[in-house]
């Protein structure tokens, strides 16, 4: 079998990808996957065949379910050598990205033919039926599958099918990420390796050194052996219904060399539960966070670990200090970056770990706890002074620090005086047992009535006014409702409506009186001889807390617990101020990932201001995808800032298919009465005279307006409101008939050099469905009728150059199976999918902007896709944005086309 596509593709003195191979083994056909995380996350399929890897890409990889059918894009042959190949193809060569050995082993056909090369012909006789049957014999995968060619897909476009056997299992086995040579996943592989093969090994280089695990971690004055302390500790199954180690609030800071020090986190504490293959995230009173918080959940069950965490949920800001008040509002990814602070490890593979000192359990955690996902962090621990550490923490805005004895156990469900929270702000948790509104006010409530638990009485403490939105008011009325009560809670009811010097409300401020079970926290200036809390301020909800444990907190003399701590104030103060910047990190600067959470069916969201309704989030909108509505809302909701400087002030074709891909669609162009009374709308008479007001794609909240619709493809006018008759670029779409993509790629590479020759910049971009468009800059300076005239020059131009395979025939019948080369959607109030539209389109494809340099054979539609945008727009940004440049000189460019082609084509224009 030829490997001419194979090396053609790859410029091996860029790339170390194997050139060749023989196998030695004359009894056993090898199989291998590589997963593949190129443009986009794939899993490559290899069976050895004649000589060669007969390959297939599979996007979501193979599946143990034989009711489930994977797609399976045949490619090039690999050779026999790169089934042991594993690392990094460099950035701008064919297939960039890292590769691993996923899985491999030997494959034998399911009829029993005798002899290797008895089966390799009667498998390459099934490969040319379009059917091929094997058994398996793998580390991950083994038992009968297929590879089925289907019809209706391409030429190239197979399925992988796993025949019900006693291997069928419904278990996900991709979640199996780790290479069967190596023992990486992708992730660590672009960590530890630049050097991509050699023999199936990684090359060590001094840039770029082989990173083994370390088993040993240098605490400043103990070296400790992980491994050695993990066989000491006590067998145990997982931990249940148990609690936190809770701190003592104690009034200064100190130094003490038996003790380390850490920032105290303003966020949601949080106990996490991790074992095979399952993850529980709760609160400090058991209750599930899961649902709540689903991402850290979901990057949890990445981990594939088995261990108990404990640590702290937080929202962070720019600076990446904590912001409590987006935590406690927190529904989606869309309300701010969740970040999981992890501080400490109680239970590990079957390991009971409260036992051990602090010092050995986090030297265990710093072992043991992934760190690829910037989301799940290790809490920096300070081995200094603690003098020096709450002063910066005062210069930082943190809440407070704290101490924690090195040789302390965990104690769980208790409050430890070997933990001690020394806090910055005084702040503290209470209970909301009712609310006053005085008269005549517009607001929800005036002001909370607070109390907390004094030796098992509840007990009043005063009342918050402040620190409210009227926003957050109307929320929390609804919530309060179900917790209203005619009787007050106290004992002994105490007088809230009378004035003092630190509280003023109207005497005649009606009250309302709830039960004793929400928790929220207040900020205060200091506490009343008759324990009324002075200037308080309301901070938000503790949705963590129960009621029950809510006592007032007063702190402890630090000396009573740290004996002589007034002399190692003096002696021991020596950190480095600049030191402590590394207690908090900000969160990485990211895409936003969700704009809607997984569970709720209905839910509503304020976009630029304005709120949306987004209703029957689990419809399915391409059932061979498996994609919803509510990942097609949260899809451009990611990409919205890519695609919005496409759609701001272009009327819109609303292109609307209510119930999925497959349901019946219909344009619609007028929304006057139609549209919200934020929406812009533009007035137009089309050619029928029939004046329309189109939507204006303004800003975030009209794209998801639009989608909302049931738009999955988004259609923006050639030209802007302010000047309608004027484009912003021309566009050339080169529509297949019988053409395989490759002989798209041909064309464009055509329109490509006619354009170039003349110095006219153009951009190319995926159709999405089955073509290609490239756009001309115009800068809105021409009309469309002298676009239009531009694009049919170009395109005569082209079809001289390939007669044989395109036309400039607009009826079908005309262009017996050509490929027409379109120059009319340069006209008013035509269309076509803008950048970064999803197009309803099995596979959820997208209309994805291309370098020239992508367009070249091998490129394929399914390439881009709901799935991968997103990273790709990470890596890549937007490459579009020159087709919004100020535009070409029309009349130059003519002009040098002329010079250059003296043919009819451009003359008789």
């Amino acid at each position: 079998m030829s490997l001419e596509k194979y090396k053609q593709k790859r410029d091996f003195n860029k790339t170390a990808e194997p050139k060749e191979g023989i196998s030695k083994d004359g009894k056993k056909l090898i199989f291998v996957i590589q997963k593949h995380d190129a443009s986009r996350l794939h899993y490559d399929f290899r069976l050895e065949m004649g000589g060669v890897l007969k390959s297939w890409a599979v996007p979501k990889g193979p599946s143990l379910d034989p009711k489930v059918k994977h797609l399976a894009m045949m490619v090039e042959d690999h050779p026999f050598d790169y089934r042991n190949f594993e690392g990094i193809i460099p950035e701008g060569e064919y297939g960039a990205g890292t590769v691993i050995v996923w899985d491999q082993g030997w494959y034998e056909t399911i009829e029993p033919i005798k002899g290797k090369k008895s089966q390799e012909k009667y498998l390459l006789a099934e490969l040319a039926k379009g059917s091929v049957k094997m058994r398996l014999h793998g580390e991950k995968l083994n038992g009968e599958f297929a590879l089925v060619k289907t019809k209706g897909m391409g030429d190239n476009a197979w399925l992988l099918i796993k025949h019900d056997d006693d291997f069928a299992t419904k278990k996900d086995i991709t979640k199996e990420d780790k290479s069967i040579l190596s023992g990486k996943t992708i992730a660590a592989v672009e960590k530890t390796s630049k050097k991509i093969w050699t023999s199936g090994k990684e090359k060590k280089t001094k840039e770029n050194k082989v990173v083994k695990k370390k088993t040993k971690v240098k605490d400043e004055d103990l070296k400790i052996d992980v491994e050695k302390v993990l066989k000491t500790a006590t067998k145990s199954s997982i931990l249940k219904n148990i609690k936190p180690m809770l701190a003592t609030l104690v009034d200064t800071p100190f130094d003490d060399a038996d003790w380390q020090y850490e920032v105290k986190w303003d966020g949601y504490r949080a106990l996490a539960f991790l074992n095979k293959g399952s993850v529980e995230l709760l609160s400090r009173n058991n209750k599930s966070f899961n649902d709540k918080f689903y991402p850290i959940v979901n990057i949890f069950k990445s981990f594939k670990l088995d261990a108990i965490f404990d640590g702290e949920v937080l929202v962070l800001n720019t600076k990446g200090l904590s912001d409590f008040g987006r935590l406690q509002n927190w529904r989606s990814e869309a309300d701010g970056e969740l970040v999981f602070y992890v501080f400490d490890i109680l239970w590990y593979k079957g390991k009971d770990l409260t036992s051990l000192s602090l010092v050995r359990r986090q030297a265990i955690l710093n072992m043991v706890l992934p760190t690829d996902d910037d989301r799940i962090r290790i809490s920096k621990v300070f081995n200094a002074s603690g003098i020096d550490f709450f002063a910066a923490a005062e210069r930082m805005g943190l809440e407070g620090i704290m101490a924690k004895r090195k040789e302390s156990a965990y104690t769980l469900n208790s409050r430890s005086k070997e933990w001690l929270k020394i806090k910055v702000n005084k702040r503290q948790e209470v209970i909301i047992v009712g609310f006053t509104k005085n008269k005549d006010t517009s607001k929800s409530f005036s002001s909370l009535i607070l109390a907390v638990y004094k030796d098992d009485v509840l007990t009043f403490v005063g009342k918050v006014g402040t620190g409210f939105s009227d926003a957050s008011q109307r929320d929390m009325i609804k919530a309060f409702k179900s917790y209203i009560v005619e009787k007050s809670p106290f004992k002994v009811t105490p007088d809230v409506n009378k004035p003092s010097r630190f509280q003023a409300n109207q005497p005649d401020a009606e009250i309302i009186w709830m039960k004793p079970e929400l928790v929220c926290e207040v900020a205060f200036t200091e506490i009343t001889a008759d324990g009324v809390f002075r200037h308080p301020s309301f901070q938000g909800m503790r949705e963590d807390k129960n009621a029950k444990d809510v006592i007032r907190e007063s702190a402890t003399n630090t000396e009573i617990l740290v004996p002589e701590t007034a002399v190692k104030q003096v002696i021991n103060s020596k950190t480095k101020p600049d030191k402590h910047a590394e207690a908090i990190r900000p969160p990485k600067v990211t895409i936003p990932k969700t704009l809607l959470n997984p569970k709720d069916e209905t839910q509503v969201r304020k976009i630029n201001g304005k709120e949306i309704k987004f209703t029957h989030l689990s419809k399915i909108y391409w059932p061979e995808d498996g994609v919803t509505k509510r990942d097609m809302f949260n899809y451009y909701y990611q990409v919205s800032d890519f695609i919005l400087p496409y759609l701001k002030d272009r009327p819109q074709s609303l292109n609307r298919f209510p119930g999925g891909i497959h349901g019946k669609s219909f344009y619609q162009k007028d929304v006057k009465g139609k549209a919200p009374d934020w929406a812009k709308t533009f007035p137009y008479s089309t050619n029928d005279g029939e004046p329309k007001e189109y939507l204006l794609g303004d800003d975030k909240a009209t794209l998801l307006w639009m989608i909302s619709l049931g738009c999955i493809e988004i259609n923006p006018w050639f030209s802007r409101s302010e000047n309608p008759d004027r484009p912003d670029y021309c566009v050339i779409d080169l529509d297949p008939d019988k053409q395989s993509f490759d002989q798209v790629v041909e064309v464009a590479l055509a329109v490509k050099k006619v354009l170039d020759s003349i110095g006219v910049p153009s951009y190319p971009k995926t159709s999405g469905s089955t073509g290609i468009h490239i756009y001309i800059p115009m800068g809105a300076k021409y009309s469309y009728d002298q676009t239009q005239l531009f694009a049919r020059i170009i395109v005569g131009l082209v079809h001289e150059i390939l007669p044989e395979i395109t036309s400039l025939e607009r009826m079908v019948s005309a262009r017996k199976g050509k490929m027409y080369l379109d120059f009319l959607q340069n006209r008013p109030g035509a269309t076509i999918a803008g950048p970064y539209s999803l197009r309803p389109k099995e596979g959820a494809t997208v209309s994805m902007p291309l370098e020239w340099k992508e367009i070249k054979p091998g490129l394929k539609m399914q390439d881009f896709t709901i799935f991968n945008t997103v990273e790709r727009l990470k890596k890549k940004g937007d490459i579009f944005k020159g087709v919004l440049a100020k535009g070409i000189d029309l009349e130059l460019a003519i002009k040098k086309a002329k010079k250059m082609y003296p043919s009819k084509a451009v003359n008789q224009e």
